[in-house]
């Protein structure tokens, strides 16, 4: 089955993704003030269900930080966290709607520079916020990535500054020797054996931190972690006391507007945030492939839909789990659904075993995922290539470290949308200016690129601006196909105007089947040469 064809890739980088996920899913659903089984149930579903439906072959699902203030106060807002869940299943119905209507197309006009900047800077706060955690500093959840801690008075440099505070021995060794496990399997051990490219690095250093841990209970207590240094997973007898404690929405919370307002609103965000992964995850998928962004906006609206109705947090696809899946090696979207049931089993069978792993442990993997996101020479490309790359990109990366993911992202955007209109105002790349001199007068001669945009009204008003009183100008569009109606109206006024200021002015071949003439007077309107077809009046 080709599900399995790559399954010695796959299969050990949906175990570093499972790792990864499970306290990601804990701390998200504490940074929401939601119950941590709805974090859990949302990775399930974002594993199992978004990733079986999706098209994308190493994103990955899940709750997301990104959501986490916005679910916060609709919990609060609403009441309850059962009409809460109302709210995520008319997120997710809206996302189905949003994806029959093709709105993933919006995914395709996000800057390279914004994305590059976001990958970047989701590396630089994943390294920062790991930090506290490799010593024992745990205050702020796991799967936080904003600025501003929202479970404490920190943010994420003065939780460095503090780190000492909470300083375990236990949790530094673990995390020094969790490090150097990676590192030496990365550099060394991978080049050497297959075996070593077959069992993941990351899989050895989460085992030995949960034999650290049984260790050390038992022979030294001293150096044991307290419970707040491990990963905290709801336990159950059985798998009948789980369900009894799934919940579900509120029929009578469909009525309500306020739940309806809430639930577009967490679908426009999810369906950003996602169409933004999406662009990042394929941007560094090492196959160089494209996810279809409508299949995508469906299957996470599936996936909102599932998880609302069994009582999870809203899912969208999230680069952190997307990146660990594809540095460690993963390349179908088999990996991403195994990472699901990895969860369900971890839940139903094995939560005391997973109780056991230390934080530390997990913030030394976590660390060298922020560090191959976040690579020094990265930043020396991006300057190479010109401030037009490396503004938008900077910027992105710096509003993503001091406020977070959503705005930095649009602070990136806003600047690169301003250099883009700036550069098509400064160049007139659109044109191709000829200027003579005949009979002492000055001709000046614009030929007209195939296609004019309103991104070029600035710059073709200040060429026109430009013209001398009493030249000559030749307008040429003959191999014009497409001018915007913004653009007519700029050479149709500067038409009307040229004889106060003696310009003459001829039109070569000015087409535009899409555009509504605009009638001009016979006094003002311009002939064409003789033996070139007239265009339509502007």
């Amino acid at each position: 089955m080709r599900f399995f064809a790559n399954l010695r890739a796959d299969l050990p980088a949906s175990v570093v993704v499972f790792f990864v996920a499970v306290p990601l899913c804990l701390g998200i659903a504490l940074a929401s003030d939601a119950p941590p089984l709805a974090g859990l149930i949302a990775g399930i579903i974002g594993g199992i269900v978004v990733g079986s439906l999706s098209g994308s072959p190493l994103g990955v699902s899940g709750p997301a930080a990104g959501l986490a203030v916005i679910v916060a106060g609709a919990i609060e807002e609403l009441g309850s966290f059962e009409t809460f869940l109302a709210a995520v299943v008319v997120a997710g119905a809206f996302q189905i709607t949003l994806g029959l209507l093709r709105g993933g197309v919006v995914g395709y006009f996000f800057p390279s520079s914004v994305i590059k900047g976001m990958l970047t800077g989701i590396g630089v706060v994943i390294t920062l916020k790991q930090i506290p955690h490799a010593v024992g500093h745990d205050k702020d959840p796991e799967g936080d990535t904003a600025f501003v801690q929202p479970t404490n008075d920190e943010n994420t440099l003065s939780s460095i500054g503090n780190m000492f505070e909470d300083f375990a021995p236990g949790a530094v060794i673990v995390s020094v020797v969790c490090l150097a496990i990676l590192i030496l399997w990365e550099v060394v051990l991978k080049k050497r054996s297959k075996v070593f490219q077959i069992v993941p690095g990351p899989l050895v250093a989460v085992a030995f931190g949960i034999g650290f841990q049984l260790y050390a209970k038992r022979f030294a207590e001293k150096l044991a972690l307290e419970p707040s240094h491990l990963v905290q997973v709801p336990i159950f007898e059985s798998i009948g006391t789980l369900t009894s404690q799934l919940s579900h929405p509120t029929l009578s919370a469909f009525g309500v507007g306020a739940v309806w307002i809430t639930g577009i609103t967490m679908g426009l965000v999810a369906s950003l945030e996602t169409l933004l992964c999406v662009e990042a995850t394929d941007k560094i998928d090492p196959l160089g492939r494209t996810t279809p962004t409508n299949r995508e906006l469906l299957a996470q609206g599936a996936g909102n839909v599932a998880s609302g109705l069994i009582g999870g947090l809203p899912v969208t696809q999230v680069i952190v789990r997307s990146s660990a899946n594809i540095q460690s090696g993963g390349r179908t979207k088999a990996s991403a659904i195994m990472h699901g049931f990895f969860l369900l089993g971890a839940v139903l069978l094995i939560p005391t075993v997973m109780n056991e792993i230390p934080l530390a442990a997990l913030a030394a993997v976590l660390l060298v995922v922020g560090y191959k996101l976040a690579r020094p020479e990265i930043f020396v490309q991006m300057f190479r290539q010109g401030g037009g790359q490396f503004i938008p990109f900077i910027i992105t990366v710096l509003g993503i470290v001091f406020t977070d993911l959503l705005i930095g992202i649009a602070l990136g955007m806003i600047v690169a949308i301003f250099i883009i209109l700036r550069s098509q105002y400064l160049n007139s790349h659109f044109l191709h200016i000829d200027r003579e001199n005949e009979d002492g007068t000055s001709e000046v001669r614009m030929r007209l690129a195939e296609e004019v945009t309103f991104l070029n009204k600035g710059a073709l008003q200040r060429e026109l601006d430009g013209i001398a009183d009493g030249s000559k100008l030749v307008l040429d569009a003959r191999e014009t196909t497409r001018i915007d109606h913004d653009a007519l109206e700029i050479i149709a006024e500067f038409e009307r105007s040229a004889p106060r200021r003696s310009i003459k002015v001829e039109r070569l071949g000015m087409f535009v089947a899409s555009a509504t003439p605009r009638p001009v007077s016979d006094t003002d309107r311009s002939t064409d040469r003789a033996g070139e077809r007239p265009g339509p009046a502007l």
